[in-house]
């Protein structure tokens, strides 16, 4: 029969390291203790050593540091666990040996890929994600985006067999691919999300397309192409207006429908009008994808509107001088501009869009931090705690669980990643040599180096 002190113990306190809390204020602390899956106390050793009972474990970290579980904004999952280890940026930067994806049509090939993308993130140190695009579209890419993907993910969290909690997005247009507004309303309609299952998954909005991307010259733009266009909206229409139009009603009519709205754009034009639309439309929580250029105003009516960022560093290391090539010196100038977006108050998010690149986030910090741009780019790089927020409590937000996930606080979920070196001590640049040496979800090790 256990004592009064037993009840009171933690099931597990690690001492000796360094808490990156991720609170308000920034803390750092040395140790942590957890108790049914849920945080209890974060402090100093003799604070924590407090919680050690006899059925206590003890984890030395001996200088090691403890993170937030990492919460990668944009992944597609089930894409990622069909495809790793082959990445699509190789497509933009010239490698042509890409094994061709094959098909998630069976319930069986969907399961498996969804498993193996939790082994793999659980060995990153990610324990949340969101899938950004799953739905009836009529080109669901051999089953990679189809609604049976969505389905899947909400009978695996109800089982009991996901390693990450999965915020999902839905999609009633072709991937990368034109849109209607017909089309919109009528997924609105017709599609019935499944349930969710508190902690493990969730349908929190629906992704839109607004445009292309630069390289391919279908980001729609103010700054002109070499050849004097300035591409257009991704969406249906018989003239740019008509085009615009359906656009901004897409936004309004998914927006009153109560759902959170998270919009693809990349061109200044595209960026500029999603802003403008996301900025009038009911609801909170709404988000740019990608926002590969963005101006000063445009960024200061986001930050005015709650508007989110949720893009990729990796991508702008790997794109910087494509876009430069493809819209000119002055569309670089204003190129993925996260240390300016966090200047005016925008909250950022910093993503892998796995497969596009790698999920593993240590590339990404290193990226943030120490800045990708081509000569010429004003520099945007991130302090460390910058770039670490925005893959932590930044995400959480996104999701709308900050009250629950994304720091290590009293009271949230015991989700951590820990990892084999003091953070303080490495330089950002050499973060993805660090190992990852433990993550936990729930309280409970998912991976252990």
């Amino acid at each position: 029969m256990k004592s009064a002190a037993d009840n009171r113990s933690a099931d597990l306190v690690m001492t000796g390291g360094v808490v990156h809390t991720m609170n308000p204020a920034g803390h750092l602390a040395s140790g942590i203790a957890i108790k049914d899956g849920r945080i209890v106390r974060v402090g100093t050793p003799l604070q924590v050593q407090a919680m050690v009972g006899p059925e206590t474990e003890v984890v030395r970290l001996r200088g090691r540091s403890v993170l937030p579980g990492i919460n990668d904004a944009h992944l597609h999952g089930a894409w990622l666990g069909l495809r790793w280890p082959d990445l699509l940026l190789d497509r933009l930067t010239g490698t042509d040996n890409l094994a061709p994806d094959s098909r998630l049509g069976k319930a069986e090939e969907r399961r498996a890929a969804i498993l193996r993308t939790g082994d793999l993130l659980a060995s990153l140190g990610i324990t949340s994600y969101t899938e950004p695009g799953l739905g009836p579209c009529e080109h669901d890419g051999g089953g990679r985006f189809g609604v049976e993907v969505l389905r899947e993910y909400a009978d695996m969290a109800a089982r009991g067999e996901l390693k990450a909690r999965v915020s999902a997005l839905l999609l009633f247009a072709e991937m990368d691919g034109r849109s209607s507004l017909p089309d919109v309303v009528a997924g609105l309609r017709d599609l019935t999300p499944p349930a969710e299952v508190p902690g493990w998954f969730k349908v929190t909005g629906v992704k839109i397309f607004a445009d292309g991307i630069p390289p391919m010259r279908t980001a729609w733009s103010d700054e002109p192409y070499e050849d004097g266009t300035h591409g257009a909206p991704l969406v249906d229409g018989d003239s740019l207006d008509e085009r615009e139009n359906a656009l901004t009603t897409m936004i309004e009519t998914v927006a009153a429908a109560g759902h959170q709205v998270a919009v693809h754009a990349t061109g200044s034009r595209a960026t500029r009008t999603v802003t403008r639309a996301l900025a009038g439309a009911p609801g909170r929580r709404h988000y740019l994808v990608h926002g590969d250029v963005l101006h000063p105003d445009t960024l200061k009516t986001m930050a005015a509107a709650g508007i989110g960022l949720t893009t990729q560093p990796g991508i702008a290391a790997a794109a910087s001088p494509m876009l430069r090539d493809a819209l000119g010196q002055a569309a670089l100038g204003h190129a993925w501009p996260v240390r300016d977006a966090l200047a005016a108050g925008v909250r950022l998010c910093l993503s892998s869009d796995a497969p596009m690149l790698t999920p593993d986030w240590r590339h990404g910090v290193a990226a943030a931090a120490t800045r990708w741009a081509v000569d010429g780019a004003p520099d945007q790089r991130l302090a460390l705690d910058q770039a670490l927020r925005a893959y932590t409590i930044a995400p959480a937000w996104q999701d709308g669980a900050e009250s629950w996930k994304g720091s290590l606080e009293p009271g949230k979920v015991a989700d951590l990643c820990v990892l084999d070196a003091g953070l303080l001590d490495v330089h950002p640049a050499d973060l993805p040599e660090v190992p990852i040496a433990m993550t936990l979800v729930d309280g409970k090790v998912v991976y252990e180096r």
